[in-house]
């Protein structure tokens, strides 16, 4: 349970994760460059919300974690859901603060329904991934429930069904290497804990649990550290008086990337900062950026200088302000490759492990000074666990491992101080003996005889020439399925009773991989659902192509065109499409 806070301070740091690297690399000082995550944010958004979050605190929180992402280079997606998808918006790459903003004013227009399914919440945010994350990014979903279904008796839906289509999404994510994150909303005593324990537990994320929705903000700050190998350093409490107050915040190094400061009331607070040489430093400015919203205030320090900043508080007398820190570097820990041979008992393995960034050593012995090792050393036989501390020479970390049995074992190396973890990739090491044979043994006349080379030969031209069609037909198909798409759509919404157009929505198409439907780029607006099975796909020549499988008319150029085949659209083109069941037109333009 995470403690009630009136006013929660947190200082986080976005994390990226570079790709180890093996040894004899060049030295640097410090790196620029690091990778970034993918997130799907999903959140219950049925009645029974009403009671477990009565404030929509849980809005609050999730526009506080698209904050605190990356100034550029995260993708970030929302879903929510009933016992159908309620809204919905495709991951976003972030690329300026007004992609932020744009996803934040979706969240604010978030509704709820009635009914609830939560295999359908995760179902959509895996898909979601899969059509449109990054293979170079961090993937992860966050699901913000409680935990319970609630089925529309009219629709035949059964709890097995739900968790059958649970257990199938929960089964991809794990494949794809996706962990789900729980919040379990538990104001009116009716969480099921259980089962968002066991969609965490599943998918190797976590599982949080709280009575209040004040807490959802500490809670996300420890899912954002805890997914990105981050450490949340408790620094000091204080309690309001009315005046400003001091807070040191130290930069250890120059390897810092970005400094999250996140200040949560339900009252107004002012905040001053100041650098290391005492310069106060603008709020916001060239390298300070401020985010505020109804809860809270998120001041973003970009690349900050080494040293001890100070940070002035003032709140409202007698208010409690908890002060956490999450430092984030652009670094990473690799480790000397291991032979891939068949080791025996007894046999010692050389272990040295460096910090690297950018994919270069880092030489700055100040990082190494506080820092502690060890190899952690799996049993892939019993499953029991132990570590080996290794020594620290300064510029790298060191030690021998010593095979105990003839088991299998799986390596990593971890480093950390009081800020700051970092871990290897895991390297099994073989110490069985190579599978003997069948058992089968030849008689003495077998190796006289000969087999019918002209058959085999003709059988394997075959069988070849069938994997290499099956290959090539696989292949067309992956890329067919993450082709992407250039340009934006424009979308005018006209009302047909009072002819007024909507402001033109400026809709870029690069985070789609594939396919999509027009449903999506109109935000999955429930009364404009028709829209669904019309579907664009990537085409030649900076094109996209059309496909209409619903029963609307396309109109082009004031005349209806057959689009049930593929309508190619180039940049320019324009498009009205009046809908059915509303009185409504859906105005599009292609451009590039």
């Amino acid at each position: 349970m995470v403690p009630k806070k009136k006013l929660t301070l947190a200082l986080l740091l976005a994390l990226s994760l570079l790709v180890p690297l093996a040894s004899g690399l060049p030295v640097v000082e410090a790196a620029q460059q690091s990778s970034h995550i993918d997130a799907v944010l999903v959140v219950d958004d049925s009645n029974s919300m009403n009671k477990s979050d009565r404030n929509k605190i849980s809005n609050e929180a999730m526009k506080m974690f698209i904050d605190m992402l990356s100034a550029k280079g995260d993708k970030v997606g929302v879903v929510a859901y009933t016992d159908r998808i309620q809204r919905e918006k495709a991951l976003l790459e972030i690329k300026s603060p007004g992609d932020k903003e744009d996803l934040k004013h979706f969240i604010d227009g978030l509704d709820r329904g009635a009914y609830t399914d939560i295999a359908v919440g995760v179902k959509e945010a895996v898909k979601v991934l899969q059509d449109g994350a990054d293979p170079s990014h961090e993937p992860m979903i966050v699901l913000l429930a409680d935990g319970n279904n609630d089925f529309n008796k009219t629709s035949g839906r059964t709890q097995e069904q739900s968790d059958k289509e649970l257990n199938q999404a929960l089964d991809e994510a794990k494949k794809d290497g996706v962990p789900v994150y729980t919040i379990g909303l538990n104001a009116d005593g009716k969480l099921n804990k259980a089962s968002l324990g066991a969609i965490a537990q599943k998918t190797g994320g976590k599982s949080f649990v709280t009575d209040t929705a004040d807490d959802l903000p500490q809670i996300l700050s420890e899912i954002f550290a805890s997914h990105l190998k981050l450490k949340i350093v408790p620094i000091q409490s204080i309690t309001a008086n009315g005046s400003y107050q001091d807070v040191t915040v130290n930069v250890p190094n120059a390897n810092v990337l970005e400094a999250n400061i996140s200040i949560m009331s339900s009252k107004p607070v002012e905040a001053k900062l100041y650098d290391p040489s005492g310069k106060e430093v603008a709020i916001p400015s060239s390298n300070v950026m401020v985010s505020k919203s109804r809860t809270y205030s998120l001041i973003k320090l970009l690349k900050p200088d080494q040293g001890d900043w100070k940070l002035k508080v003032k709140g409202v007398a007698k208010d409690k302000i908890d002060i956490n820190l999450v430092f984030n570097y652009d670094m990473e820990l690799t480790m000397d490759p291991v032979s891939s041979k068949t080791y025996s008992k007894g046999d010692k393995i050389d272990i040295n492990s460096y910090l690297v960034s950018a994919g270069n050593k880092v030489q700055n012995n100040s990082l190494y000074k506080d820092m502690n090792a060890v190899l952690v050393v799996k049993d892939l036989d019993t499953g029991q666990t132990s570590e080996l501390k290794l020594g620290n020479t300064g510029d790298r970390f060191s030690g021998t491992f010593e095979i105990p049995d003839k088991h299998n074992y799986e390596i990593k190396v971890r480093a950390e101080e009081k800020s700051f973890y970092r871990e290897t990739p895991a390297v099994k090491i073989n110490t069985k003996s190579a599978a003997a044979g069948s058992g089968t043994t030849a008689s003495p006349g077998d190796k006289d005889k000969k087999p019918f080379p002209t058959l085999y030969v003709i059988l394997g031209a075959v069988g070849l020439a069938v994997l290499l069609a099956a290959a090539y037909f696989l292949l067309r198909m992956w890329q067919r399925a993450n082709q992407g798409f250039v340009g934006q759509m424009v979308i005018e919404i006209r009302d047909e009773n009072t002819g007024e157009k909507t402001y033109p929505q400026y809709k870029k198409l690069a985070a789609f991989k594939g396919k999509f439907n027009l449903h999506q780029l109109l935000q999955l607006a429930p009364e404009l659902r028709e829209t669904e099975k019309i579907i664009f796909t990537p085409g030649k020549n900076d094109r996209i192509v059309l496909k209409n499988l619903s029963p609307n008319t396309i109109e082009k150029s004031g005349r209806a065109v057959d689009a049930s085949k593929g309508l190619e659209l180039k940049s320019g083109d324009r498009l009205t499409i009046p809908l059915i069941g509303v009185d409504q037109t859906i105005l599009l333009e292609y451009l590039v």
